[in-house]
Parts: structure tokens; C-alpha cells; sequence
């Protein structure tokens, strides 16, 4: 996979950049890709390697797929001209950026989202090898690292959705932006608060069902292993609380914050997820390749704990909702396999449904963005 595409990238350099990770041996990717475990008919294979740091994911009209990163302080763009299911190469459209995690693309136009800024790269498809000059959005983001990766979308409204996260463990914020999903339009005017209390969400998407915002949001460190448990809320409507600092999971009060307050107060989470997984950037499935059992269904990426004793996550969730849409009625486990033991060889990040149907899937620890599809 690795090996034959490298000659035409190295030709195309310096225009084409590789990351500057190493490769890897073909047969030890292959080696890792066998320890994932997938429902029966379903299977994962490389869409794209050495992309360092990968997060969040984009695609374009044209099926460019756009990746961001968080330390490596790049945007790449991965072209399938041959729509084989494999990347042709790994274009590095931007460089020396603060985290620019989160992408979005609205009538051709890339959008990143740094730490302190939002930018805009314009026709970017006919522009990949000599990408334009960013034009600015909006640069008043509060500048923090912990919790300022941002996932950007684009909702049904039109507007850009943009979270602020807290920059702390837990903390009463010092503005009210903070602790908040916010939107704003496309050309960064207009910023309001759509949802409050919500520590760090760096994952959210809207039903296709009735367009309405759903959210991961992940719950505060050293109250054990087992608590509390991250989140997948629902908002119907702006204006909804749901919970920080006061509390976590819907039920589980903060120590210092949440004395003589009610939990009936705040909005509870559609469904409680594990303990520290660092659940991420949910997706719906929207497709039609996968088997009917999964449409409109909730994919979460769960980026794996580090506040725990035993390892939690590390893997792909799936939460099924009832007839409606509304409500979740089960959370079970849809792909595993990135830890192995208590020792990771992969985090995944961020899933995208492609138009044939099948689903990407980001890994910002094996530098990797992974394809599933299915056969049958």
C-alpha cells in the first residue's frame, strides 16, 4: 500500500509534502491493522499513513479529504483522484499553525480552526499544491491550550459551530464564553453562546432525522477511575445548561462546586459513556453501505484515558437510538483493538462518513487515517 505510492510523492516534492513521521514497514501496519476486531462483514484497511498528529476530518465536493492536526501544526489534504479507497498522497496544504485541529468546508472554502484563531482557504481544490492565503474569520478565540483544540462544523443553520473549552480541570468560569459550544456565521460576525456548562466537547453532529445538535463532552479528572463517566448529550434548542462546573454525568456533583446546588437543574446527558474514555468526534451514520441496523446511528471515536489505573477506551463506539431519534437505548462496543493490554498502539480521533458510504477514522497516535467498509 505504503511502498508504491511513495516514488510519485517524492517526485512531486517539495510541492507534495510528506509528514515528517518515518513510514512504516508495510508489514507491521498490516500487523497492527489484524488486531482490530469489526462486527461480521465489516473491515478496516490504511486510507492514509505518516499523517502526523491526524485529527479532525473534512471532505470536500470533489472527495478531497481534509485532515488537521494538533502537535504537529499542520492541515493536510488527502486526494483519492481513482476513488480506489486510498489516498494517491499526503499534501500538506499549511504549516507552523497553533493546534489546528478542527477543519469544516463550506462552498469550497476550507476552514481551520487553531487555538486563538479561525482562518479561511479559499477554492482550496484547485489550489492543494499552491494553497492560498488565508483569509482571517475570527481571532478573538480564547487562547489556552488545555481544552482550546477546536472541533469546527458547519450545522444546518448555516452557522459555524465552534466549543470553548475550559482551561482547567474544573474551574468557575472567568467569562461567560467559557464552558460553552458557540456559533457564529460564516464570516465570523454574529458569535452567541448556544450551549453553556459544557466542560470540553471536541465532537458534535446533527441528527438526520430532525436536525437537532448532539454532543460528546468529556467529564473531569482525579475522582477516581470510575468516575465521572463522559458524556452524549442532546440539544434541542439553544440555551441549554448541562452541568459544569456544578456537575458530571448528570448526577455526579464536583467537590468544591456543586455543594447546595440541584442536579434537576441542569440537562442530563442523553446517555453516560465510560470513565474517562475521551470520548470525541462523534459522527452519525448517514451512509448506505453499512447494514440498516446502523443508519442514523451514533459512532464514537473514543480516544482512550490517561487518568485511570486500568486503560479504558481506545476504540469505537456505537450508541443505537430508539424508533424516534431522540433516545438512546443501548452503548456497545463496534471496533477494538488499538489497546492492546494496557499498552496503545493507536487513539482514534475523528470518523467521517465518505459518499460511497464507507467511514473514516483518525489516529493522532499511529499517524494514520483508517477506511471501514462493508461487504457483507
Amino acid at each position: 500500500m505504503k511502498t508504491h505510492r511513495l516514488l510519485p510523492l517524492l517526485l512531486l516534492a517539495p510541492l507534495a509534502l510528506l509528514s515528517s513521521a518515518p513510514d512504516r514497514p508495510l508489514a507491521a501496519a498490516d500487523a497492527n491493522l489484524s488486531k482490530i476486531k469489526l462486527p461480521a462483514g465489516f473491515s478496516i484497511t490504511y486510507f492514509a499513513q505518516n499523517v502526523k498528529s491526524a485529527r479532525e476530518l473534512a471532505v470536500g465536493p470533489d472527495g478531497t479529504v481534509y485532515v488537521g492536526s494538533r502537535d504537529a501544526g499542520k492541515v493536510y489534504a488527502l486526494p483519492d483522484r481513482n476513488k480506489d479507497g486510498k489516498a494517491d498522497e499526503v499534501i500538506t496544504i499549511a504549516n507552523g499553525l497553533n493546534g489546528p485541529n478542527g477543519v469544516a468546508v463550506r462552498n469550497g472554502s476550507l476552514y481551520v480552526a487553531e487555538v486563538n484563531r479561525i482562518t479561511r482557504y479559499d477554492n482550496i481544490a484547485q489550489k492543494l499544491k499552491q494553497p492560498p492565503k488565508p483569509v482571517l474569520v475570527f481571532d478573538q478565540l480564547l487562547n489556552n491550550e488545555w481544552h482550546g483544540y477546536r472541533y469546527i462544523a458547519f450545522g444546518p443553520d448555516g452557522k459555524l459551530y465552534v466549543p470553548v473549552g475550559a482551561p482547567c480541570n474544573t474551574c468557575i468560569p472567568s467569562e461567560p464564553v467559557i464552558g460553552t459550544i458557540t456559533r457564529m456565521n460564516a464570516d465570523g460576525t454574529g458569535q452567541e453562546v448556544f450551549a453553556q456548562g459544557v466542560r470540553n466537547t471536541v465532537g458534535f453532529d446533527w441528527s438526520p432525522v430532525d436536525k437537532v445538535l448532539w454532543f460528546t463532552d468529556n467529564g473531569r479528572d482525579q475522582l477516581g477511575d470510575n468516575l465521572p463517566a463522559d458524556e452524549l448529550n442532546r440539544a434541542p434548542n439553544a440555551g441549554l445548561h448541562f452541568g459544569f462546573p456544578y456537575f458530571f454525568a448528570g448526577d455526579v456533583p464536583d467537590p468544591e462546586f456543586g455543594q447546595g446546588r440541584s442536579a434537576a437543574t441542569y440537562t442530563k446527558p442523553a446517555r453516560k459513556l465510560g470513565p474517562h474514555v475521551a470520548a470525541l468526534g462523534m459522527k452519525f451514520y448517514t451512509g448506505k453501505k453499512f447494514p440498516a441496523t446502523y443508519r442514523n446511528q451514533i459512532f464514537i471515536p473514543e480516544h482512550g484515558s490517561w487518568n485511570r489505573s486500568s486503560k479504558l477506551g481506545y476504540r469505537i463506539s456505537l450508541v443505537r437510538l430508539d424508533a424516534s431519534g431522540k433516545q438512546a437505548k443501548s452503548y456497545e462496543t463496534f471496533a477494538e483493538g488499538w489497546l492492546q493490554g494496557q499498552k496503545s498502539w493507536g487513539r482514534p480521533v475523528c470518523l467521517l462518513v465518505l459518499p460511497d458510504g464507507s467511514m473514516l477514522v483518525s489516529d493522532d497516535l499511529n499517524d494514520a487515517v483508517y477506511r471501514i467498509s462493508y461487504k457483507g
